[in-house]
């Protein structure tokens, strides 16, 4: 899949490869799963056109921070809290291109 803009992810997508920069790191929590508990936090996620929430679990949380560029390869949305929100599974990946 071409790479695509924050305006055009749309609830049920996946295989997404997108590009922006983390604006906002939301607070690590530890939630209940199916598979046990797991931390979670929730950053937000900039370009040119828009923003959206991205899902990270437990290592991911750890690979960006505030101000970084990231590039998201096979990500997917969810919809969580009537939100659509981006998430990568284990076949996606995160790649921290770094600060502008």
């Amino acid at each position: 899949m071409p790479e695509v803009k924050i305006r055009d992810i749309q609830s049920g997508m996946s295989n997404i490869e997108v590009t922006g920069r983390i604006t906002k790191m939301g607070e690590r929590r530890n939630v209940q799963t199916k598979f046990g508990s797991a931390d979670v936090a929730t950053a937000t996620l900039e370009d040119e056109t828009g923003s959206i929430g991205l899902s990270l679990w437990r290592q991911q949380i750890d690979m960006v921070k505030e101000g970084d560029e990231v590039k998201l390869i096979n990500a997917f949305t969810r919809v969580f809290g009537g939100k659509t929100q981006l998430n990568i599974g284990k076949e996606g990946e995160i790649i921290n291109i770094g600060k502008e």
